[in-house]
């Protein structure tokens, strides 16, 4: 039988990447002490570095994607509206 994955949270996520960049164990001790993988933590510590405690939400992930979604929706309605442009262009040129 396979194990479930673990889902910590980011509040959880945020101490222990703290932890790391204070310095005061190394990374295979905290991720011992803590029960994950030495390369988890690492990434974890990197994500705290690069954005912060916000790094670990799940709603500023949520935000993204959503955004990504509308960015699209609006690029497929330029190029719908682009195409009609280019259509009516055509077919009014012999009137003008």
């Amino acid at each position: 039988m396979s194990k479930k994955r673990r889902q910590h949270s980011a509040q959880y996520k945020f101490q222990v990447a703290l932890e790391a960049t204070r310095g005061e164990k190394t990374v295979s001790q905290i991720a011992s002490v803590h029960s994950v993988h030495p390369n988890q933590v690492s990434q974890w510590k990197r994500q705290l570095l690069e954005s912060g405690p916000e790094a670990f939400s799940r709603k500023r992930v949520r935000q993204e994607r959503e955004q990504e979604e509308r960015e699209a929706e609006l690029y497929e309605q330029i190029g719908r509206l682009r195409m009609e442009l280019e259509w009516l262009k055509k077919k009014l040129a012999p009137f003008g």
